[in-house]
């Protein structure tokens, strides 16, 4: 059974922490002062914790209110999501599609994706969340989003499946003044002894992986002197003289006039965006835009 007693109580919970103050949160919530904090009187008796210490200052969240604060934010964010969708159908909408996508799938998959929804579902939602690409095998498997755009490639687990929406050459981000700027090609066994600025393997820990791999293939461990959480990142890092590094070749709109690109010897590519679904979670859009995107590819 829902127990919107405690609902209720989180949310009120959730004002008085973002506020830091019980006048500012009753203000917000259109209620007055004495009843929110003998609310919040209540949350803590049930819990049996301290969730604020008050002062005349204000109400700062002790350790324990501080500790379940993220996990609040998280079920407040839920529920308007329910909210929406009771409103949707009652209004009789065709359902909503939420979506986790990395900045540059933003640009190059997500514009064109949406206006196919809207023309073909004129009543359906799309939300809309950024995300890294290491977050988004977890939030497909939790059910936070529907599909997820991000760089992925191989093995993602028993229920998560992937298919490579969009690819790149890999190309070599230099300093104008290096030395080897001035080949019209560089072999990647060639940087074995240079600095190397990566794309974070905590943002995106497959092309992370891929990329060391395929350095030890090439006969050397690569020295990263740098982690960078975008590859837009790894650009301006080239330009501060901070090392050199390995980016998409769509990227060269983004150099400055000191650094230069120059092409692998031998050219290897990566997987930009791909997009992932949860197989576990039957959704007939999901499986329709999936197929879509299979005769695509």
């Amino acid at each position: 059974m829902i127990n919107f007693r405690l609902i209720r109580h989180l949310w009120l919970f959730l004002a008085v922490a973002e506020e830091q103050n019980f006048g500012r949160a009753a203000k917000r919530l259109g209620m007055s002062q004495p009843p929110l904090s003998e609310q919040i009187q209540v949350l803590e008796q049930a819990l049996k914790v301290k969730l604020f210490d008050r002062s005349r200052r204000g109400a700062k969240l002790t350790p324990v209110g501080a500790a379940i604060l993220p996990a609040v934010r998280k079920f407040a964010e839920q529920l308007e999501r329910l909210e929406l969708a009771v409103e949707e159908a009652v209004a009789g909408q065709s359902g909503m599609l939420t979506i986790g996508a990395i900045s540059t799938a933003m640009f190059d998959v997500l514009p064109r994706l949406i206006e196919q929804l809207k023309s073909d579902y004129p009543h359906l939602t799309v939300s809309v969340r950024e995300i890294d690409s290491v977050e988004a095998v977890p939030a497909l498997e939790a059910g936070d989003i529907d599909l997820a755009f991000a760089r992925l490639d191989g093995d993602l687990g028993t229920s998560i499946k992937s298919l490579p929406l969009t690819e790149d050459r890999l190309v070599v981000a230099l300093p104008i003044d290096h030395p080897l700027a001035s080949r019209k090609r560089i072999s990647l066994s060639s940087l074995s002894n240079e600095s190397l600025v990566m794309f974070s393997r905590k943002v995106s820990p497959v092309y992370f992986d891929n990329l060391i791999a395929t350095c030890r293939a090439s006969g050397f461990s690569p020295r990263v002197l740098h982690e960078v959480r975008s590859v837009a990142s790894q650009i301006a890092f080239v330009s501060y003289g901070q090392g050199i590094a390995l980016v998409p070749a769509s990227l060269k709109k983004l150099a400055p006039d000191n650094v230069v690109l120059r092409p692998l010897s031998k050219p290897l590519n990566v997987v930009t965006t791909a997009v992932a679904w949860n197989t576990d979670r039957a959704n007939p859009l999901v499986e329709e835009l999936v197929a879509r995107f299979r005769t695509q590819s």
